[in-house]
C-alpha cells in the first residue's frame, strides 16, 4: 500500500507515521531514534504507538518497534506510562524485547566469565547494582499493552483496525481520518559529514567517532566509533546508519569484521545488527552474559529462533580481565559501573595505549554514597575508584547522573589529565569546553592518527591482510603464505588509467589492496565496480581467451599482482584451476545480470555475486520437468533465469510463478534436508541456475544478510 496520508497523518523522517486524534497523537511504527523527529515537535513524544506487522525491517536489519527510548522519556520526563498497541503475540514479543533493553536479564551469573570466579579482583555484584539503578520499578511501571481484539482497538471515541495488506485504517467519532501502511519502512538520516575523494584507507592506529552524542539529542549522531589498528577496523557499539554512512563516506565495510558489543541498550546495539547483516561473516566480542540479552532481545524481533541467529556471526565469549588479541592488539575487558551489564575496555597497541568507558558512572562522591548502601564488595569499590587516568588515549562517557559521568568531574580534573580524555555521549549544548577536554567529532575526515611505532614485518603483514581476505586463497596453508610473497609484485595506477584493454592476451592476475576498478565492455551496458580485496584477470589465465573487457582505474589504485606462470603454478593441485574456468563459462551465461535483477539477490554486493557465480550452475528445463516435488527431498535449489515454472500444493493451486533472479526452493526444508512443502514443476521449456545444497549452505554460512533476505522471501511466499 502507498503511504496514504487523510487529515493530519504525517510521514516521520526517519520513518513511522503520526496521526492526531482526539486522545492525541497516536504513532505507527518506531524505527530507531524517531524520538529524535517527534521530541522537537510542538506536541513532543507520543504516548501511544501501534505495533507495525512486522518488527522488523530485514532489508535495513533494523528494529520498526524501538521503544525503549519513548518509554524513557515518558516515563522519567513526562512521568506518564507509554500505551503499545498491538496483537497478543506481538505483546509476548516486546515483553521480551524492552525487559532486556530497559532492565537487564532477569537472572544474571558472571562467576564463570571470572578466571578466579567470585575470587577475582574487582569481581561486581552486576545483580545489586543493576537493581540500585532500577530502584522498584517494574515493565509495568512504564509500559501498558492494549491489544487487537477482533482487528479492532477503541481508545474512547477513537477505532484503530488492523486490515491486512490494507493496513490500518483510524477512525476518530465514526469517521475515518487516516489509512496507514501496515509495514513501515525506514528512511536514512544521519550526518554524513564529508565524503572523501578517494576510498578510506585505513592507518596503523586510529579512531574514527561514528557519532558523539546520546539518544536523546536531536542534532548530533549517536555515540560509537572505530578503532583502527593494524589498518583494519574494529566497530564499538555502532549506532544505526553506521554501515551505510561508511559506504557513503568512501569507506569499503570489508575494512571491518569485528565488532565490540558493550551492552543491549538501543543506542549502542542497533548498529550491530545492522553489520551482522551485511557483506561477510563477523565477528562480535562480548561477555556471555550480553550475548544472551542480545539474542533474546532480537528473537524477539525477528522471531527468529536462538539457533538462527547464531548461524549470523561467529561469537567470541570474552573473559573480564583476561586478554584477548584482535587484529594484533591487546584488549582487556572490564564490567563497567551501568543499569544493565556493560562492558568497557583497554587496548595496547605497539607504543600506544587506549582506554574506552563504555556508558558508565565514573563519580568519586555518588561512588561513596553507593558503596554505603552496600551495593559494592570491597574489592569492586577499589576497582572503581583506581581509573587509569595515565593512559594515552581516554574515551570516557559523559552524561545526566546516576547513569552518566557529570561533565563537571571531568572538567575538574587535572589538566595534564583533560588532555588524553576525548568525551563522548554527550550533547554539544551540554559539554563544558574548558580548552582541554576535547569532544568527540564525528566524520571519517575527522579520524584521529595518533603517532604509532610500525609493527616489524609491516609490509609482509599488508600482504598477507589482502591474501587472507581474497575468499581464493582463505583455505591455503601457511606454506602457500610463504609462495604468495615470494610472487606478488604491487602496481599503482592513477584514476582513470587504463589497466587491462579488451582483446589483449591475458598475462596477470589482479587483487585490489587499494581503491576501485572498473570493468566495462566496449560494445554493451556491461559495468562492474570492485573494490578492495576484490580480483580479476583470471577468467583468461585459466581458459588461455583473451581479455574480454576493459578495466579503468576508477580511483588511485593499488593493485598486487602475479604473473600467468607463476599464478598457474601456484593453484597448481588446488581446486582453484575448476574452480575459475567454472566462473568463467558461468558468466557467459548472463549471470550476473540475473543476480542484478533479483530481489533477493539483486542488492548484494560486486564480492557476493562472485561467490554465488562460482557455484551456480547453468540447466535447462523442459516443459513438464519436475525440480521438486512435494514430500521429497532435494539436493539442489535453482535460481529463475527465464521460461515458466511455478509452485504447486497438492491440489494443484498456484502458490507462486517465479520470474528472473527468483529463488526457487524453500530454504528451511533444504538446511534441514528436510521434504519439500511443495512441487515446482517447468509448465514451458526454461533456463535456471543450479545450486547445490552443500555450496548453498558455504554461501548463506558466510552471507548471513542473504540468508536474512532468503527467510523474509520464505515468510512472504507464506503469507
Amino acid at each position: 500500500m502507498s503511504n496514504t496520508k487523510l487529515n493530519g497523518a504525517q510521514t516521520l523522517p526517519r520513518g513511522g507515521y503520526l496521526v492526531k486524534t482526539s486522545v492525541g497523537q497516536i504513532q505507527f511504527g518506531a524505527p530507531p531514534e524517531t524520538i529524535k523527529d517527534t521530541m522537537v515537535m510542538p506536541e513532543s513524544v507520543p504516548e501511544i504507538f501501534v505495533l507495525p506487522f512486522e518488527l522488523f525491517h530485514v532489508e535495513k536489519g533494523i528494529a520498526v518497534a524501538e521503544l525503549e527510548f519513548p518509554l524513557y522519556f515518558n516515563h522519567f520526563i513526562c512521568q506518564k506510562k507509554t500505551l503499545i498497541i498491538c496483537t497478543k503475540e506481538q505483546k509476548e514479543q516486546m515483553e521480551i524485547v524492552l525487559q532486556e533493553s530497559v532492565f537487564g536479564p532477569d537472572k544474571v551469573d558472571i562467576t564463570n566469565e571470572y578466571i578466579k570466579k567470585e575470587n577475582s579482583p574487582g569481581f561486581p555484584d552486576i545483580k545489586a547494582e543493576m537493581n540500585f539503578f532500577r530502584g522498584n520499578r517494574q515493565l509495568s511501571d512504564l509500559v501498558e499493552f492494549g491489544i487487537f481484539e477482533n482487528n479492532k482497538y477503541q481508545i474512547k471515541n477513537v477505532a484503530i483496525y488492523r486490515k491486512g495488506n490494507d493496513g490500518f485504517s483510524i477512525s476518530d467519532n465514526d469517521r475515518e481520518i487516516a489509512l496507514i501502511p501496515g509495514l513501515i519502512d525506514y528512511k536514512v538520516k544521519f550526518d554524513i559529514g564529508a565524503r572523501l575523494n578517494e576510498p578510506f584507507e585505513a592507518p596503523e592506529f586510529g579512531i574514527t567517532c561514528l557519532g558523539p552524542s546520546h539518544g536523546f539529542d536531536p542534532k548530533d549522531n549517536t555515540s560509537g566509533f572505530i578503532l583502527w589498528i593494524n589498518h583494519r577496523g574494529i566497530m564499538i557499539d555502532p549506532p544505526v546508519n553506521s554501515t551505510e554512512w561508511l559506504r557513503e563516506s568512501n569507506v569499503n565495510p570489508k575494512l571491518i569484521n569485528h565488532v565490540i558489543l558493550t551492552h543491549c541498550h538501543a543506542d549502542h546495539d542497533a548498529g550491530t545488527f545492522q553489520k551482522i547483516l551485511e557483506e561477510s561473516m563477523i565477528t562480535i566480542h562480548t561477555t556471555e552474559t550480553i550475548m544472551d540479552s542480545f539474542i533474546r532481545k532480537y528473537t524477539g524481533l525477528t522471531k527468529l529462533r536462538k539457533k538462527q541467529l547464531y548461524e549470523f556471526f561467529n561469537f567470541n565469549p570474552i573473559m573480564i580481565d583476561s586478554p584477548i588479541y584482535i587484529e594484533g592488539a591487546e584488549f582487556i575487558f572490564h564490567y563497567a559501573l551501568h543499569a544493565i551489564p556493560t562492558i568497557g575496555l583497554r587496548a595496547h597497541y605497539q607504543n600506544k595505549s587506549f582506554f574506552y568507558t563504555s556508558d558508565h558512572l565514573n563519580h568519586p562522591d555518588t561512588l561513596e554514597e553507593i558503596n554505603k548502601k552496600g551495593v559494592f564488595p570491597k574489592g569492586r569499590f577499589e576497582f572503581l575508584k583506581e581509573f587509569p587516568w595515565h593512559y594515552d588515549i581516554i574515551y570516557h562517557e559523559a552524561g545526566i547522573p546516576p547513569l552518566h559521568t557529570p561533565i563537571k568531574f571531568l572538567a575538574s580534573l587535572p589538566e595534564e589529565t583533560k588532555k588524553r580524555i576525548t568525551v563522548y555521549h554527550i550533547a554539544k549544548k551540554d559539554f563544558l569546553d574548558d580548552g582541554h577536554l576535547r569532544l568527540a567529532k564525528f566524520g571519517i575526515e575527522n579520524t584521529l592518527y595518533p603517532e604509532i611505532i610500525p609493527p616489524k614485518h609491516a609490509e609482509a603483514i599488508h600482504i598477507l591482510d589482502t591474501m587472507n581476505n581474497i575468499d581464493l586463497f582463505q583455505d591455503f596453508p601457511v606454506a602457500k603464505a610463504r609462495e604468495f610473497l615470494g610472487i606478488v609484485e604491487e602496481e599503482r595506477y592513477k584514476r582513470g588509467a587504463l589497466i587491462i584493454k579488451k582483446g589483449a592476451v591475458g598475462d596477470k592476475f589482479y587483487m585490489i589492496a587499494s581503491g576501485n576498478i572498473l570493468i566495462q565492455g566496449i560494445d554493451t551496458d556491461y559495468k562492474k565496480t570492485y573494490g578492495k580485496y576484490e580480483y580479476f584477470g583470471e577468467a583468461s589465465l585459466v581458459t588461455g581467451e583473451l581479455r574480454s573487457a576493459d578495466v579503468f582505474a576508477e580511483t588511485d589504485v593499488i593493485l598486487l599482482t602475479i604473473k600467468k606462470d607463476a599464478f598457474l603454478n601456484f593453484i597448481q593441485g588446488t581446486s582453484l584451476d575448476h574452480y575459475l574456468k567454472h566462473l568463467a563459462e558461468t558468466r557467459k551465461t548472463n549471470s550476473w545480470d540475473v543476480l542484478t535483477e533479483s530481489a533477493v539477490f539483486g542488492s548484494m554486493t560486486s564480492h557476493q555475486k562472485t561467490q554465488l557465480e562460482t557455484f551456480m550452475k547453468h540447466e535447462k528445463k523442459e516443459t513438464q520437468a519436475s525440480l521438486f516435488t512435494q514430500g521429497k527431498t532435494s539436493d539442489k535449489a535453482y535460481i529463475m533465469i527465464k521460461g515458466t515454472i511455478k509452485a504447486v500444493d497438492e491440489n494443484g493451486n498456484i502458490l507462486k510463478e517465479y520470474v528472473t533472479g527468483d529463488f526457487i526452493g524453500d530454504i528451511f526444508a533444504l538446511r534441514k534436508n528436510a521434504p519439500s512443502p511443495y512441487s515446482v514443476k517447468v509448465i514451458k521449456d526454461s533456463e535456471v541456475f543450479s545450486v547445490s545444497l552443500e555450496d548453498l549452505s558455504i554461501f548463506i554460512q558466510k552471507n548471513p544478510g542473504v540468508y536474512m533476505r532468503l527467510i523474509r522471501s520464505h515468510d512472504e511466499r507464506d503469507n
